[in-house]
This record gives structure tokens, sequence and C-alpha cells, in this order.
């Protein structure tokens, strides 16, 4: 019996340490690849000020995400603050005003971090959703660093990122990327099409839900994503899509202006501090492209 009892005590010690060591190494592994080089051709967009331009990217910093990490003013927002679970996460300043992350940005320092996921240094920006960002064209890019370049000054600081054991550990074997490995750095530019309520531009208008709801909008886990937080749904046609219970574009209007399903519960997590922003022609054009699909062959 005691020779039982030994053998387990050993047996337990050497898992833990085996254990030990795994969490160890992944969080050596996930300093390197939060410090690693990103190599970027960023071909600078030219800035611009007119009127159209900028009131363009008032509308895409209102209602495509930007207003939740950065707040509307600019100067950094706290969106994500769970003590228990560990987590804090606090986007960075990026007004003109004093602590700004963007100050000495250089066109082509826009284009790296919108479109790319990467500082102008070359490393990744962590919590950046450029996977979402990375297709706009180059007129809503320009619109979009117009309006933020003409914000008024505010205070603020650099981003928070603190994310529990367990994240930093799968971050640094791969299991969770940032948007800097998931982007294809040498996809071109989106071409611009006419706004409409067509599949076209209802396409274009999909590429803000692809980091949460992934590359195929097959839903599933968020990754890196707080442990309470329920998995995207599955926008794409298949089994336990949610599309069914959206079958006209009024339904899928109300969840957005309202944050509440068709059976009136409330959605969890989804941006509708942005989302109620995006406007009809938007809206219906999303609605009919995502009828538009085809099953994924997976996810």
């Amino acid at each position: 019996m005691r020779k039982w009892v030994r053998v387990t005590a050993w047996a337990t010690a050497a898992l833990l340490l085996v254990a030990g060591g795994g969490v160890l190494a992944g969080l050596q592994l996930a300093e390197r690849r939060m410090h690693r080089q990103v190599e970027v051709k960023a071909l600078p967009v030219a800035y611009v000020s007119d009127p159209q331009a900028l009131e363009r990217g008032r509308y895409l910093f209102a209602s495509r995400g930007c207003v939740d990490c950065h707040g509307a003013n600019g100067a950094g927002r706290t969106f994500v603050d769970d003590a228990a679970a560990g987590v804090r996460i606090k986007g960075p300043n990026i007004s003109p005003g004093p602590g700004s992350l963007v100050a000495r940005y250089q066109p082509e320092d826009w284009v790296r971090a919108i479109r790319h996921g990467v500082a102008p240094g070359g490393r990744p920006l962590m919590i950046m959703p450029s996977e979402d960002y990375n297709r706009f064209t180059d007129a809503d890019l320009a619109a979009l660093v117009a309006y933020v370049r003409s914000l008024p000054p505010a205070a603020g600081g650099a981003a928070i990122v603190e994310l529990p054991l367990p994240a930093r550990v799968l971050y640094g074997f791969g299991a969770i990327e940032d948007a800097a490995a998931k982007i294809d750095h040498a996809r071109p530019p989106a071409t611009a099409v006419a706004e409409g309520v067509t599949v076209q531009h209802g396409a274009y208008v999909a590429n803000m839900c692809l980091g949460c709801h992934g590359a195929q909008l097959a839903g599933g886990r968020i990754p890196g994503s707080p442990p309470d937080w329920p998995p995207a749904s599955r926008l794409a046609p298949g089994n336990g899509s949610v599309m069914d219970r959206y079958p006209d574009a009024e339904s899928l209007i109300r969840l957005f202006r309202t944050g509440r399903r068709a059976d009136g519960s409330a959605v969890k997590v989804m941006p509708f501090d942005s989302l109620r922003e995006i406007n009809d022609t938007d809206m219906r054009a999303l609605h009919l492209y995502l009828r538009s699909l085809s099953a994924p062959a997976r996810g």
C-alpha cells in the first residue's frame, strides 16, 4: 500500500513538473511572439481632408467598432474589465492629445496598423482587429484616418492588455493568434463597389464580422475571449445558423438597434454601441449577403 502511495506521489509530482514546464515555455514563447517582427510592405494612402471624406470617416469610426475600443473621443476606453477572470483590456489614445499613440504616425504607419495589425516598429498590435479592416478600400481607409486626425485633442495613454495565464500560454503556443498572424499581408486592397442593397456591397460590409465569427462566418469560440463569453454565432448556412431567426432585413436591423434577439432575449457579447450606428443600406446589404451564402466546407 505504501509503495502505491509513493508511486502515485511521484507520478503526480512528475505531471506537475511537466505542466509547470509547459506553462513556463508557453509564457516565454508568448513574449517572443508579442515582440516578433512582422514584415509588411505598407504602401501609404495619401491624407485627405475634404468634407465628404470626413463624414465617411466619422461614420466608419462610429459603426465599425473603433468607438468600442478607443471611445467616442479617441482617448481610449476600457472595454473588458473582469478582475475575477484576470482580464483587462483598454484601447490606446488615438486622438491628437497628450499620450497619443499615433502622434508621429506617417501615412504608411496608418496603413500598417489598420490594415495589417502591425505597429510602426514592426511588432504585432495586440487585440487590434485588423482582420476586420484588412479589406478596407483605400478611400475608406483614407476617410477613417482623416476623421481620427480631425478629432479634438484628448488626454489618454497606451493600450492595456492584461490576459489570464491560460490565454497567454495558448497564445505562446499559437492556439490563439493575433490579427497580424491571420492576415494575408500580400493581398491587395479591396476594389471599391457602389453602395447599395446588393450582395457585392453586403460582402464588403461583412468584412467587419470576420474577427469574431471567423473567416467562413461559421462562428465558434472567439480566440482569447474571457471564459464566460459565449461562442460567436454561426452566420453561414448550415446546422445551427442563427440566420434562420432573421428571415428579413428588418428583423436583423432590430437586433442591431436593440441588442435583443427575435425572441426578446438580450445578446451578451456584441459591440452594439457601434453596430446600432450602421445605416439601413449597409444593414440590408449585409442581410442580403448573409442569406446568399453557401454552407462552408468546414467549421
